[in-house]
Order: structure tokens, then C-alpha cells, then sequence
């Protein structure tokens, strides 16, 4: 089995090194591995100049420079990043893999991604669970439903991919993509590690600051269509995340900003069967606590 893998990165200097330190430890590194330059002011793209030439399946890729943006994460760079790399690409590749720069891996992650896909035909995608520093500096896992797979660790059969492209470049590319794969009949999974999950160095959606990351995730569930009933609910558990009530109003400022705009969306196919799956599992999770919510999509 043949994977390449694409890491997209804007400024990623602080991160990026960790990454690329944590992949080239790797138990079975990835067939090719192409790094991304979106257009870096800073350090990060000789960082992946200098792993591209010590590792010989590594390659540097500078993407043509953007004029500035107000929210420069509005318009889904990293997925257009990532598709762009795939142009430049010749040859196949059985799976194909999009890592975010902000990541520690543990040792085992490519490896047993390939295992789950050659165990079962009918994987289409797949990711890793993952986890997060504390204040406190204890590692804490992120909550993500088991058919979920989260932007960071993006593991495609492409055979699957071909199937759901061209994915809308919108906030909220990230679960459309899951979304058309089970309407095709694929199945999306997150996996346990044996090494351990890998560590997301920086805050979920803190980039450009935590409260326009709680807006922008607003607009995703408009997106890729949340029941606006669940769209609420998630908004009353977020009001628990710091700084407390902020991100859940920001969260819900974003969803209905981008409802009164009518922005771009999934197609309805893919709303109605997410509304389905969201419907489910808010039952399963009251039937199984104390009626509370848990922070999610």
C-alpha cells in the first residue's frame, strides 16, 4: 500500500520543526511526503527545506502568494492547499493523507492507518483520536464522535476520494468530506494509536484567536447543515469552554451570520443524512448521561 502524504503550513515555525521531528520517527513512514508553503513570512518553509533535503521521500512546495484576507481561514485555504498539492503530483498512491503542521506524532500513526485500511475494504477515511495540553499541562483528549475524523488527521482511500471530490473549499469542508463518503457507501472511523494519540501543540481553533475560531466553527455547522435546534445546544455547552459564555455565543454568532448571508453549504443530500446522524447520537449521549451535552459538533 502506497500513501502520500500533504502538510499544508502558513507561518508555522513555532510547530512545524515537532512535526517533522515526530515524522521522520515514524515506524513506516509515508511513501512521499509533500510540504505545503502557503505563502510563509517566517522560518517554516526552511525548516521544510532543510527535512526535504535529508529525507529523500520529502518534498518542498511553494504555493503562488495571496493577497491578504480578513479571515484568511474563511475560505478553506488548507483544503485548497491540499488539493492543489495533488495537482502538482504524478503517480498513484493507494491513500492519501492530510496532516496539520501543529502536531506531535507518536510513532505508530501511519502505521496502523494502513493496517485499518487493508483490514477492511470498506474504509473510505480515517484519522486518529487525538489530544491537547492542559493549563494544567496534563494531556487531554478531544472529544470526537467515532465516525468522525478531524481536520488534523485526514487519511483517504483514494479510491474514496475520487468518488466525493470536488469537495466545496467553505468552512466545514472537513465533516462534508465524511459526509459524502458514507452517502457513497464508504465507512469514516477514528482510531486509537497503539503509541498514543498524537498531540495537538496549540489550542483547537485558536490560529487567529479562540473567539473567531468559536465563530468560524459556527459557520461550519451551517455548512454542512447541523440541526439549527442542535445548533443551539452545542452553543449552551461551548458557553463552558474558556473564556466561559463568550465562545459559545461567538459559536453561535457564526452560525446565524452565516445563515442571515445564506453562505455557500453542503448539498442537501449530505445535510439531511448529517441532521440524521447528528439526531442520533444527541439521543445515544442523553440516554447515556446525566442529560448534559458534551462539547461537539
Amino acid at each position: 500500500m502506497k500513501i502520500l502524504a500533504v502538510v499544508p503550513f502558513l507561518n508555522e515555525e513555532r510547530y512545524l520543526g515537532t512535526l517533522l521531528e515526530s515524522l521522520a520517527q515514524e515506524s513506516r513512514p509515508p511513501d512521499r511526503l509533500l510540504l505545503v508553503d502557503d505563502g510563509s513570512v517566517d522560518g517554516s518553509p526552511a525548516l521544510a527545506a532543510t527535512f526535504a533535503r535529508d529525507h529523500p521521500y520529502a518534498e518542498l512546495l511553494r504555493r503562488p502568494a495571496r493577497a491578504p484576507l480578513a479571515d484568511r481561514l474563511a475560505d478553506a485555504p488548507e483544503w485548497k492547499a491540499f488539493s492543489w498539492a495533488l495537482q502538482q503530483t504524478p503517480g498513484a498512491y493507494d491513500v492519501v493523507a492530510k496532516l496539520d503542521a501543529d502536531l506531535r506524532l507518536t510513532g505508530e500513526l501511519f502505521a496502523e492507518i494502513e493496517r485499518c485500511f487493508e483490514d477492511d475494504p470498506r474504509l473510505g477515511m480515517a484519522g486518529s483520536y487525538l489530544v491537547e495540553r492542559s493549563e494544567s499541562g496534563a494531556l487531554v483528549r478531544h472529544w470526537c464522535p467515532r465516525g468522525h475524523v478531524e481536520g488534523a488527521t485526514k487519511f483517504y482511500r483514494h479510491t474514496c476520494l475520487e468518488a466525493i471530490t470536488p469537495i466545496p473549499a467553505i468552512l466545514g469542508w472537513d465533516t462534508i468530506d465524511e459526509v459524502r463518503a458514507r452517502l457513497h457507501g464508504w465507512r469514516t472511523q477514528t482510531f486509537e494509536i497503539p503509541s498514543g494519540p498524537p498531540e495537538h501543540l496549540r489550542r483547537m481553533g485558536s490560529y487567529d484567536g479562540i473567539l473567531r475560531g468559536f465563530r468560524r466553527a459556527g459557520a461550519a455547522a451551517w455548512g454542512y447543515g447541523a440541526h439549527p435546534g442542535l445548533v443551539v445546544v452545542s452553543a449552551i455547552a461551548r458557553m463552558r469552554a474558556r473564556p466561559p459564555i463568550l465562545c459559545g455565543a461567538h459559536y453561535l454568532a457564526g452560525w446565524a451570520a452565516a445563515a442571515w448571508r445564506r453562505a455557500p453549504r453542503a448539498e442537501p443530500a449530505a445535510r439531511e443524512l448529517f441532521r440524521h446522524e447528528q439526531l442520533m447520537r444527541m439521543r445515544w449521549a442523553f440516554s447515556r448521561s446525566d442529560g448534559r451535552p458534551k462539547l461537539g459538533r
